[in-house]
């Protein structure tokens, strides 16, 4: 997520997000969270915090080894787009939405995106023109999806029925975010996300020269971490114990314990990654997908940080990657050149996450 131009509802929970205009600013360093207006979340209390979207994973199912081999190569769909990330399957429709985003245009030097779709076996249209988008995920009642938007500096809501835009995140103290990049939702609502440099723009830094993680909940946002180099994909591990980040300018991926109510704990490093940790998903026995910019692999790790394999898509460029089909267990990979930026799939054995 770093190029740059130069059905189920979870009862008693829900999303609810009232349409708003732009941000106007986010913050330099960690202090109290702030109210974010624009935001209503409610959620019942979790006797353990799940991080698997709602439906996703059955409960005491085992699994084996999820790749048929320690080497694995996907199959192109189709190539030609800009440039793509954030697949995100939507079940229910039987089909995988996707960010392509454009070079940079005007004065700001924004990129623009559009939300494409692509309804196997082969037919692809648009979904929503001027997305501004980047990542993408679900809400937990599977009937929007929430958006990395670098368009209006926030994180966004697109109501899956008519595409209608509403605001998660505007702001973080009354200062702008950089480019919200990447996006989790846990299963009670609680949002995660990424907030690097890389489709800022020319648009001034109220940031304070900071790139962090943030969390939206119960309507405030509130900072997770901003020492981080260009923080870029974000993943929860199925029991919603650990979230998952990857530091692209530190070569790294993180792990942090998550408490109960959402809260963050102690960071440490999941694994010293090879390779620039773009986006990433999990599968429902914890495994973690992690897409590399540079060598153009998805490597697999163990939820104990152990590699157990590496899945070859496009070449160079591997963006990001989701779980689809009817059983899930087909995962869909982000690849390619700009400007030749394609859709790969491959088929598993282990059912995963839809974003």
């Amino acid at each position: 997520m770093n190029w740059r131009p130069t059905t189920a509802t979870l009862a008693g929970l829900c999303l609810a997000l009232t349409p708003a205009p732009g941000p106007v600013g986010a913050a330099p360093a960690p202090s109290a969270p702030r109210r974010a207006v624009h935001v209503n979340v409610h959620t019942n209390p979790l006797a353990g915090p799940p991080g698997a979207p709602s439906g996703v994973c059955p409960g005491g199912t085992g699994y084996g080894s999820p790749l048929p081999a320690s080497s694995v190569s996907a199959t192109k769909i189709q190539s030609g787009f800009s440039f793509l990330e954030g697949p995100v399957w939507i079940a229910d429709g039987g089909y995988l939405l996707m960010s392509d985003m454009a070079a940079g245009t005007g004065p700001n030097n924004v990129q623009p995106a559009t939300i494409r779709r692509f309804t196997p076996p082969a037919t692809f249209d648009t979904f929503i023109a001027n997305a501004g988008s980047n990542g993408l995920a679900l809400s937990p009642d599977a009937q929007q999806i929430i958006a990395a938007t670098h368009d209006q500096r926030n994180v966004s809501a697109y109501r899956l029925s008519d595409q209608a835009r509403s605001i998660v995140a505007a702001d973080y103290q009354g200062r702008a975010f950089n480019s919200p990049n990447d996006v989790t939702v846990r299963s009670d609502g609680v949002v995660y996300f990424t907030d690097p440099t890389f489709q800022r723009g020319n648009r001034p830094d109220q940031m304070s020269g900071r790139t962090s993680v943030f969390r939206v909940s119960g309507g405030q946002v509130s900072l997770v971490d901003d020492r981080l180099r260009q923080p870029n994909g974000i993943a929860l591990s199925p029991d919603g114990g650990t979230l998952y980040v990857g530091a692209y300018s530190e070569n790294k991926i993180y792990k942090y314990v998550v408490q109960p109510d959402g809260g963050t704990g102690a960071r440490s490093v999941f694994v010293n990654y090879l390779g620039g940790p773009d986006g990433v998903t999990i599968d429902c026995a914890g495994n973690v997908y992690w897409a590399s910019g540079s060598d153009g692999l998805i490597h697999v790790y163990s939820p104990a940080g152990a590699q157990l394999g590496t899945i070859r898509a496009g070449g160079a460029g591997t963006t990001n990657a989701a779980f689809g089909g009817p059983d899930r267990q087909t995962l869909y990979i982000t690849s390619g050149r700009t400007n030749d930026s394609g859709l790969y799939s491959v088929r598993l054995n282990v059912p995963g996450y839809p974003y």
